[in-house]
């Protein structure tokens, strides 16, 4: 078993709203610890359009995804969130002190004195492509993310997709697999010009093979994948393989988070409209997966709720403490904190 961490916050969800709330939790002092099932932070904004534009954050004529989400890490930077992704948080209790205890399906154990839904939408959960028996493979040759590169090392790895997620891992599992061959349908891409190029140029030079079609079968035994057939209009082939990482884009989904014991409403959580605290004492939920009368599910209303929010998970992190409402353009002990004076 790992080691518990212990925390003031624990954070569900690393899109903005959640990125947010490290910002606003952390102007109270508070340390917060982020989980999230994606291999990166910015939630639907960065995996679903990182390049699209956003016209309506406060101060930000146009913004796309992905600039919006660097923008909230350079923010909260000066706070050192930890972050904990590519896991889901799967169990949930509450202690006799009124913290909680918290684990994800990769075995990190929390001890957190507040935990915080951002969850957006539910969780976002890999989609499982049409081939016959997959789930046979999963978890041991087969994977949907990519925890750790030591997994795939001196092994025939094969990528399937044409977004981001499987041009990045294309690039950084090339130098310790034995071998690895990127799947599309077609040869254009839905990834950054810059990490296409370099594919091109890793191909060219023989570092990496591409191949045109769909695997339509895997070959193995007890879960250990040792070949697959890749079938294309001209043609099908069997290539070596013994790790699959099929990216083919996310379902949202409300996940465990409905065996929390919470108070659901058509899978969306109900909370109070001044501190945003779910039906269960120190849960708070911020964001596109909770409902009040009136929500409107906009970025900006996220940032209203992390706020409030903030201010009362306080008073459960430290109970007896006198806070005092302070502005950052105006207090010095808030500009020191954030390097800024």
């Amino acid at each position: 078993m790992s080691e518990v961490i212990d925390t003031d916050i624990l954070i569900v969800g690393a899109g903005p709203v959640g990125l947010f709330a490290v910002f606003e939790l952390g102007l109270l002092d508070m340390r917060a610890h982020v989980v999230d099932i994606l291999d990166r932070p910015g939630g639907q904004c960065a995996e679903l359009y990182p390049e699209k534009p956003i016209y309506d954050i406060p101060g930000l004529p146009e913004v796309t995804g992905q600039e919006l989400t660097d923008n909230l890490l350079k923010q909260i930077a000066p706070f050192k969130p930890q972050f904990h992704y590519s896991q889901m948080v799967t169990a949930l209790a509450k202690r006799d002190d009124g913290s909680f205890d918290v684990e994800t399906d990769a075995g990190t154990r929390f001890k957190a004195k507040v935990v915080i839904v951002a969850a957006g939408g539910g969780s976002f959960q890999p989609k499982r492509p049409p081939v016959p028996q997959i789930q046979d493979y999963e978890g041991k040759s087969v994977f949907y993310s990519v925890r750790q590169i030591e997994a795939f090392r001196n092994e025939d790895v094969v990528i399937v997709g044409g977004g981001d997620s499987a041009l990045d891992w294309t690039l950084a599992l090339q130098p310790a697999a034995r071998s690895v061959t990127l799947v599309h349908r077609r040869a254009e891409f839905r990834a950054a010009d810059a990490t296409v190029n370099r594919m091109w140029e890793l191909e060219k030079a023989g570092k990496v093979r591409f191949k045109l079609g769909q695997v339509t079968e895997l070959n193995g035994a007890d879960g250990r994948l040792e070949s697959l057939v890749l079938k294309s209009k001209e043609s099908e082939e069997t290539l070596a393989a013994t790790r699959l990482l099929p990216f083919f884009g996310l379902t949202m989904k409300l996940g465990p988070v409905a065996e929390w014991g919470l108070n659901l409403n058509e899978n969306l959580i109900p909370v109070d409209t001044e501190k945003f605290e779910t039906s269960v004492p120190g849960i708070f939920s911020i964001g596109d997966i909770n409902t009040y009368p009136g929500k409107l599910k906009l970025i900006l209303s996220g940032f209203h709720e992390a706020a409030l929010m903030a201010h009362a998970a306080k008073k459960i992190v430290s109970p007896g403490e006198r806070v005092v409402f302070q502005y950052t353009t105006s207090s010095t002990s808030l500009q020191k904190k954030l390097k800024a004076a």
